[in-house]
């Protein structure tokens, strides 16, 4: 499942991927941007980040600080 941010022109997918399942950096934060160049984020249409399955529980954890913290 994909989320989809900023009038639908950022999508954001949270996998982990089977093809990096000898690696402990498995988990894929995939960024797709379909918006015109010079309002892009990132250089490229499509930008994958890879993180250890710890690396993806600190930023679960510094959300939900983030989301209590606010009510």
């Amino acid at each position: 499942m994909a989320i989809h941010l900023l009038d639908d022109s950022l999508e954001i997918e949270i996998f982990i991927d089977q093809a990096d399942a000898e690696f402990a950096d498995d988990v894929c934060v995939r960024v797709i941007e379909t918006c015109p160049e010079e309002e892009k984020i990132f250089y490229a249409g499509e930008t994958n980040i890879y993180l250890t399955r710890e690396q993806a529980r600190q930023i679960v954890a510094e959300f939900q600080k983030v989301l209590e913290a606010a009510e």
